[in-house]
């Protein structure tokens, strides 16, 4: 009874953490393997393990390179066990491209050994150069002592445990070489354990921001610009077990974010052991508290107003302050399928937002506004008639006739869980590099409809994490924190009236009822303006029989349009790692 009992528990919590979808797909497979890791080994016998017809054709490419640039691999080292630090050496050796340079400096390890492997190793090679430091100074003195001694352009980091795959910095050098502006790489990263197994794998987005802010997904491989690590005074002290996440996030402050450049390839094994992240993140919880004050700092040395909090699975919340005057926000809905329905649409978000500064604007026919009068609600509704045919254009004669300094779509069949939902997606729409805000969408169920827009998928596009449990993690935690994507729905959806009115609104020309919402995040995104999802702000279907618009398809002519203008990032999205398979939105991994 007991075995019975823990299988039932153990697939139960299987599926609030992957879905009906996973679910099933572990019901096939079992519940005693792991499914995303039997995909990850299928993975890596398909595409991950390099021949010697791959290394001969990439040394070729490495011969062609107009630039060659040596690149210092920063290692501090502390007592680590042998055979690790000698397995983390001699995958520097393996590289394939052999411009570079290994920094090493000894905290003062107590253990003999490990000067005499850094000795040894030293007097075989003379691109290895050991600092052995007279004192502990932990993990950010020992990285700058490091840092000292590299001469390369660029500065890659490794830690005392781990591994690079062998073409590691052929691909930091290709990328180099693609882009000579490049200040700053991040790659995709796995888990090796003791026994060489690799899992666990970290497939990250193209460059976002506010996903920075919430998980330091940069972690490994990182390469900086040596020039600008030594004129940002590289690791700070304090910093100890968040020290490559301080400096990244004052890294970022000295460049373009142009410049940051992401290689989706796993090149960086993170070694499981006992006292180690990779084995778990509570190994060390003060570095978590460090991470947040890393991130306050940040935002105060740019300027920003914010509160930075733990959220789920210890990770990080950015909320931003609202200004003493609060904006003018105008909501924004059509009118539903009658007037009764209409009307408890209206009262649920008066009751239901706790902002002290919105005004509902209803989007309706001459005939619907006859049934409403002056006492119909509490409190003041704009009454916009309008009798178009297509969404977009009854949104944009709304916000031609509204005057919030942020304007908000909602769909009249949602209704917000907490009543805090609009100054959390106000917070973000008055960024100044923020273009649109999208929520949580939940269906009646309580399954995620929409965490976020995703190009690309089945050569089209796709809802981020569709059909999992509200309290479905998601790709790097995603589904749970503030992050971004291509897009955003327009059942929610939030802009300031500046960005809408210069983005031109909505193309009702072309997408009468469905894609001018993506149409114009794109638009946004061509400005270079962010798309913010925040699960903070959630909503909740209301009536199932009622479809809202993301459950709804669009016509021939809206999808043709849609591929013809924007098939080039419908081709790539940067948020969604080209590893990950196009079938669907489960952010599986492409087998």
């Amino acid at each position: 009874m007991n075995f019975l009992r823990h299988k039932i528990r153990k697939a139960l919590n299987f599926w609030k953490r992957k879905g009906v979808k996973g679910f099933w797909e572990k019901v096939y497979y079992g519940f005693d393997e792991d499914l995303e890791n039997l995909y990850y080994q299928k993975w890596i016998k398909k595409k991950d393990c390099p021949t010697d017809a791959d290394r001969q054709i990439i040394r070729r490419q490495i011969s062609g390179f107009s630039d060659k640039p040596l690149i210092s691999v920063v290692l501090p080292v502390y007592n680590v066990e042998e055979k690790w630090l000698r397995l983390c050496i001699e995958s520097v050796f393996r590289q394939i491209y052999e411009n570079w340079e290994l920094c090493i400096a000894d905290d003062c390890s107590p253990n003999p050994l490990i000067r005499q492997v850094l000795e040894e190793y030293a007097t075989k090679d003379k691109r290895i150069k050991v600092n052995f430091r007279k004192e502990n100074g932990h993990i950010s003195a020992a990285s700058n002592s490091a840092l000292e001694l590299a001469d390369g352009e660029f500065v890659a980091l490794l830690d005392h445990d781990d591994e690079l795959t062998e073409d590691a910095l052929f691909y930091v050098a290709e990328k180099i070489n693609e882009f000579p502006e490049t200040e700053m790489i991040y790659s995709d990263e796995d888990i090796i354990d003791e026994s060489g197994r690799r899992y666990d794998p970290r497939f990250k987005p193209d460059w976002s921001r506010d996903l920075f802010y919430s998980v330091n997904f940069i972690t490994h491989l990182a390469v900086y610009r040596t020039e600008i690590l030594r004129k940002i005074g590289g690791f700070r002290i304090g910093y100890e077990g968040s020290q490559d996440y301080d400096l990244a996030l004052r890294f970022i402050e000295q460049i373009h974010e142009k410049n940051i450049r992401h290689i989706p390839r796993i090149l960086y094994h993170w070694r499981a052991i006992r006292g180690s992240v990779a084995l778990s993140g509570d190994e060390k919880p003060y570095a978590h508290e460090r991470a947040r004050e890393a991130i306050r700092s940040h935002l105060e040395r740019t300027g920003k107003q914010a509160k930075v909090s733990r959220t789920v699975y210890n990770l990080h919340r950015v909320q931003y302050d609202l200004p003493p005057q609060l904006p003018k926000v105008s909501l924004i809905l059509l009118e539903k399928e009658n007037f009764a329905a209409t009307k408890q649409a209206i009262e649920t978000l008066y009751e239901e937002t706790d902002y002290q500064n919105f005004e509902i604007a209803l989007v309706c026919s001459a005939e619907m506004k006859e049934r409403f009068s002056s006492k119909t609600f509490a409190r003041n509704v704009k009454i916009i008639v309008c009798e178009k045919k297509s969404e977009a254009e009854r949104y944009n004669s709304a916000v031609l006739q509204t005057d919030g300094e942020v304007v908000c779509f909602i769909d009249g069949n949602l209704r917000p869980v907490s009543k805090d939902w609009l100054k959390e997606i106000v917070g973000f729409a008055l960024q100044t590099k923020i273009g649109a805000v999208g929520a949580k969408i939940l269906s009646a169920g309580e399954i995620i409809l929409h965490g976020g827009i995703i190009l690309g998928i089945n050569d089209f596009i796709g809802f981020a994490h569709r059909g999992f449990p509200k309290e479905f993690s998601g790709n790097l935690g995603r589904a749970q924190v503030v992050n971004n994507f291509s897009a955003a729905a327009i059942d929610c959806l939030a802009t300031r009236r500046e960005v809408f009115q210069t983005a031109g609104g909505f193309d009702a020309e072309h997408f009468r009822n469905k894609l001018f919402d993506v149409d114009f995040c794109l638009k946004l995104r061509e400005k270079n303006l962010r798309i913010v999802f925040t699960p903070y702000a959630e909503l909740v279907q209301v009536d199932k029989q009622k479809l809202l618009n993301i459950q709804k398809n669009p016509t021939v002519a809206e999808r043709d349009f849609f591929k013809q203008k924007w098939q080039n990032v419908i081709e790539k999205d940067p948020f969604y790692n080209p590893n990950f398979s196009r079938r669907n939105e489960s952010f599986m991994i492409d087998v």
